[in-house]
């Protein structure tokens, strides 16, 4: 399936020459396209993990790091780091509301989507009271507890996102900014340590940042995690998204007014609402460990190689669908998300493998997991291969600009550190102006695989195009942009184009190795800003870089 309407595609065709002759770099447009459309091809069964095709990403990508003369930079000297996960898969799954003695089933896929990450063999609750809890934050140092009644063996229906995103001028979780108590990761997590049984996070398109059918995607296939010691203790056993109109009718039943309570929501006074309803929810769950691997690679400094200039981008997507799929299409191919990012990585060790050897050593990893929560990396920094306390600063890429050049750039997270003056001082010469955090209503900073390697002090970059689109003709830019978001972003339509101009993403990607290289050859560690809350986390270890 193909993102842009024929017109569209002509259109970003007669631009594409132009757009890549005015990117001035040493990066291969036509090369990185064709990279792209490898990586996405349908041979590569959507980059699932732990499947067959898993084996064909890793020699895929480790090839090409060899090729630019990256040694391998993994396990026992080889280009792979084995990171084991628990694989849930949900079947059979049956779910029905009932209030006032009738019960309403919900089907999985239309009106709720139902998954789990608590191994185990069934899920089967009967008659479990439903109660709304706001946005399921607890937060003492904001003086925010949205549990003030108990909610053990229960279902807790929340609202996405965080108090302020309907009224940022509250001001109480940072206003527009999503912080992570919006996370559905968040919500799942903190459910289960008040004991509940399950989560119905209400799905709603703008404080969620995507769209119902991207939420069908990512929960209706077998889910992901890291092993841990007291999975119960840490997992519900449902986790669930249900479609808004479902949440009005069930509120409605109950006497109260879903817009009403949402408002109330926003209130640290807020009181959880008892929804006069139960739930019955079964079904069938295969656990089973398994093994899946992130790729490393390593370009040795020739003067400090203990310290390291991390890139990063995860090569995982979303796999096969084990429906019918769109139009009889059932690989969700990823060459925005992420195809993009991995081969932008590539490329970046090209540029660093053909120049002098760098200071400090240059370490690539392509992250597996990251569609199911950020596992890759999230065990990469729980297990680094090298020390993050001389990991000197990272920089992440996750779904490339493939529309053409744009007069700014986002830097994602921004405030943090001073990464972003080293960022916004390559984005000058380039003639760019900066946005800062484009994303944070939408959380992005806690999004994509620079989280779990920020949360344990590392300066990490996540930037992307933003602003205006430079070259013409503007308007097919816009629509096939605005496509991708509607039909493309984890749907079966992120397919590559040979219409896409990459001038943009080169710029991007100039901005990530010019930082990178500035930092590989000097003695500068970049600084967290006194207002980060991570800024104590690297503290702790500053003597291993005095």
């Amino acid at each position: 399936m193909r993102l842009f309407t024929t017109v569209a595609a002509l259109a970003l065709t007669s631009a594409l020459v132009a757009g890549a002759a005015n990117a001035q770099s040493g990066f291969d447009a036509a090369r990185i396209s064709e990279e792209i459309r490898l990586l996405s091809d349908d041979s590569f069964e959507g980059r699932g993990i732990a499947t067959p095709a898993e084996q064909k990403v890793i020699d895929f990508v480790s090839q090409r790091f060899a090729e630019a003369g990256f040694a391998p930079g993994g396990e026992n000297g080889g280009w792979t780091q084995a990171v084991t996960l628990n694989r849930i898969a949900s079947s059979n799954i049956s779910a029905s509301l009932t209030q006032a003695g009738a019960a309403t089933p919900l089907t999985q896929g239309q009106e709720i989507t139902i998954s789990s990450r608590l191994p185990g063999s069934k899920v089967d609750l009967k008659d479990v009271p439903l109660v709304f809890v706001g946005y399921g934050v607890n937060a003492p140092e904001r003086n925010w507890n949205d549990f003030k009644t108990d909610v053990r063996g229960k279902i807790i229906v929340v609202l996405v996102n965080d108090p302020d995103f309907e009224e940022p001028e509250l001001n109480t979780f940072g206003g527009k900014a999503m912080t992570y108590y919006g996370r559905w990761t968040y919500k799942y997590e903190e459910a289960a340590r008040q004991g509940a049984a399950g989560v119905l996070i209400v799905h709603e398109t703008a404080p969620a940042a995507y769209g119902w059918p991207t939420v069908v995607n990512s929960w209706s296939v077998p889910q992901f995690d890291i092993l841990r010691e007291n999975a119960a203790a840490e997992r519900v056993p449902v986790e669930a998204w249900v479609q808004r109109d479902v949440a009005e009718k069930l509120f409605a039943a109950a006497g109260v007014d879903f817009e009403e309570q949402k408002r109330l929501a926003r209130s640290a006074d807020f009181q959880p609402v008892d929804l006069k309803a139960t739930m019955d929810v079964s079904f069938d769950v295969a656990s089973e460990q398994i093994v899946t691997h992130n790729i490393v690679a390593r370009l040795e400094g020739s003067k400090r190689p203990n310290e390291t200039v991390l890139y990063g981008a995860h090569w995982d997507h979303i796999g096969v669908d084990a429906g019918e799929g769109v139009n009889g299409d059932r690989i969700f191919n990823g060459a925005v998300d992420n195809a993009s990012g991995t081969v932008a990585i590539v490329e970046i060790a090209r540029r660093f493998g053909q120049g002098p050897r760098p200071e400090r050593s240059i370490v690539m990893v392509a992250f597996t997991g990251e569609e199911s929560g950020l596992l890759g990396s999230e065990y990469y920094a729980a297990n680094p291969l090298y020390p993050l306390e001389t990991t000197v600063a990272g920089f992440n890429i996750d779904a490339a600009n493939v529309y053409g050049r744009k007069d700014k750039l986002n830097i994602t997270g921004f405030g943090h550190s001073d990464l972003d003056d080293r960022l916004s001082a390559v984005a000058t010469t380039q003639g760019r102006g900066i946005v800062p955090d484009a994303g944070a209503a939408a959380g992005i900073y806690f999004r994509s695989d620079h989280f779990p390697l920020v949360k344990r002090g590392v300066p990490m970059s996540y930037i992307n195009s933003a602003g205006d689109f430079l070259d013409a003709p503007i308007e097919p830019r816009l629509a096939a942009q605005a496509e991708y978001g509607r039909i493309g972003y984890h749907q079966v339509a992120d397919e590559w184009s040979a219409d896409w101009d990459l001038a943009g993403m080169i710029e991007d990607m100039e901005v990530s190795y010019q930082a990178g290289a500035a930092l590989a050859n000097s003695t500068d560690w970049p600084q967290w800003k006194p207002t980060s809350e991570f800024s104590t986390v690297r503290a702790v270890s500053q003597s291993q870089r005095d």
